[in-house]
């Protein structure tokens, strides 16, 4: 099989592409769609985060629901939620049990996140297509889109950018959920240097799902390519 060609970026590219069959007020046209296709992604992308968050959220504050429901209908009374000791089983299992559910959300969250950045990697390279042909012309306007032509950006892995900031607080909430909800249900001692401890491994392992599902498209298999274009995607 034929090997890849080397990866194009925005400076491999010629200057201006003379030779396409297109007019530059067609190529005015791609200015919207460009526009429209940001805008749009950059909005599903927020009200999918939206949606997940607030799954979490609903999924997470159930056990309190639930201890509220039950001691106000009497099966518990009200101080056998104020110590360790005394709080019943099943609602230690049922924190666990909603801590390992949430994973789900946490879950979309990420693949979300991937999603909707490889679609703007996709217009980055879509927007070199017609930034190198109207390059005068923009000067001429003193205008210019004022958006990405590299194909490699944005990354998925971005832990400090809101997305990553919400996978990594949503992994810390479900470790502490996970991590309570088991020693509780085992009667276990209560230590919290122990139970820092347990919670700090619980929010590695997420972390490492975070780290390894939003580099996957460095580790996936290419889908095949007859014609041999470059590959721009990182």
């Amino acid at each position: 099989m034929k090997k890849m060609l080397p990866r194009m970026s925005a400076e491999s590219l010629p200057e201006r592409l003379d030779n396409l069959p297109v007019d530059s007020k067609e190529f005015l046209q791609l200015v919207a769609v460009d526009f429209s296709g940001t805008y749009h992604v950059y909005l599903a992308s927020k009200d999918e985060r939206i949606k997940m968050t607030r799954l979490s959220m609903s999924l997470l504050a159930a056990p309190f629901a639930a201890a509220v429901a039950l001691a106000s209908a009497k099966v518990i009374p009200p101080s056998a939620l104020i110590t360790w000791e005394q709080a019943p089983g099943y609602l230690f299992a049922m924190v666990a049990a909603f801590g390992l559910l949430s994973f789900l959300p946490f879950l979309r969250l990420i693949e979300a996140v991937n999603a909707h950045m490889r679609t703007a990697r996709a217009l980055n390279n879509f927007r070199l297509l017609y930034v190198v042909q109207l390059k005068d012309h923009f000067s001429a306007l003193g205008w210019s889109p004022n958006l990405p032509v590299d194909p490699r950006y944005p990354e998925t892995y971005a832990p400090l950018a809101w997305p990553g900031v919400n996978v990594m607080m949503l992994a810390l909430v479900n470790s502490s959920y996970i991590a309570v909800g088991t020693l509780g249900l085992f009667r276990a001692e209560l230590h919290p240097p122990v139970v820092m401890v347990i919670i700090s491994l619980l929010a590695l392992v997420h972390y490492f799902v975070y780290y390894v599902r939003a580099n996957v498209s460095r580790q996936r298999r290419l889908p095949q390519n007859p014609f041999h274009f470059p590959n721009v995607e990182t």
